[in-house]
């Protein structure tokens, strides 16, 4: 059985409907049972367990892990992000789980200048000393949180702090098919994998593909690393950490010039799905 925590998240999500269609026994955990999953109602899917979790509730967690072999862990990043996610790695242990894929990030590393990487760069060495088998994952950006810059294209502009820069991108759904292959393919299992997608763009490219997808002019307004956290806070209305830390991501993509890696492709024997496909496929959402 295969535990999915984020069931409702972009990434596990997608996980969910990966391991379905390759039959693969399946229980998704959600903090909000009330909730449908996405995709769980089309009737043509096979039946899913879904039983409630919540990081900061252990005794769901004992439960939620009973006759499980293998969990999937992915959490939003924040604050507590650490304290909960080395729970959840004991409690797994503890329930007799023989292989965990955690979602990490890049510059998992304990000095980084990011303090979300340091984090978990802290719990990667928790997993470490677990004794637990376990994959490592550590994808560059979603795509799918461009979504969140259609506000912004229908004013003209995205802002950003990386200056002429390139930075990766990667869709959930490639991420979603790689902890497939790690939680049912004996071989993926037990690697640390950098994932990104087929190109790294800088953000003045990325103008220009929305004023291509859109046909209206979208241009670059590169800001300070303190113009674009205090935007961030008073324009995108984001927490005070977030905000630091988006700043942070890109600091690194301007500090450490990214490329993209072969990884997605190597494990899947197929190409990681573009930037430009991305935006195609989602042209409404800009075009509002």
């Amino acid at each position: 059985m295969i535990v999915v925590m984020g069931a409702t998240g972009a990434t596990g999500n997608a996980l969910l409907h990966r391991l379905l269609a390759l039959g693969a026994p399946v229980r998704a955990l959600t903090r909000t049972p009330h909730r449908a999953i996405p995709g769980l109602t089309d009737p043509r899917r096979p039946p899913v367990e879904v039983r409630y979790a919540d990081a900061a509730d252990p005794r769901s967690l004992h439960t939620a892990f009973e006759g499980a072999d293998r969990l999937f862990l992915a959490m939003a990043n924040g604050p507590a992000q650490v304290e909960l996610e080395t729970r959840v790695i004991d409690i797994a242990t503890r329930a007799g789980i023989g292989h965990l894929v955690k979602i990490s990030a890049p510059a998992a590393e304990r000095d980084s200048p990011v303090a979300v990487s340091r984090g978990h760069h802290a719990i990667e060495e928790h997993l470490r000393g677990s004794g637990l088998t376990h994959t490592v994952l550590r994808p560059y950006a979603f795509m799918q949180n461009l979504l969140r810059l259609a506000p912004a294209v229908d004013r003209g502009v995205i802002l950003g702090a990386t200056g002429d820069a390139p930075y990766n991108h990667i869709d959930c759904r490639d991420i979603a098919d790689v902890a497939a292959a790690a939680l049912t393919r004996p071989e993926v299992a037990g690697g640390t994998y950098v994932l990104t997608g087929p190109e790294a763009v800088t953000h003045s490219e990325l103008a220009s593909k929305l004023t291509a997808l859109t046909g209206r002019r979208i241009r670059y307004v590169d800001l300070t690393p303190d113009e674009l956290r205090d935007d961030l806070i008073r324009h995108a209305h984001m927490p005070a950490w977030l905000a630091e830390h988006v700043t942070e991501i890109q600091q690194l993509a301007a500090s450490r010039p990214e490329a993209p890696t072969t990884t997605v492709a190597d494990i899947l024997g197929r190409p990681p799905r573009t930037l430009d496909a991305f935006l195609r496929e989602h042209r409404a959402h800009f075009r509002r």
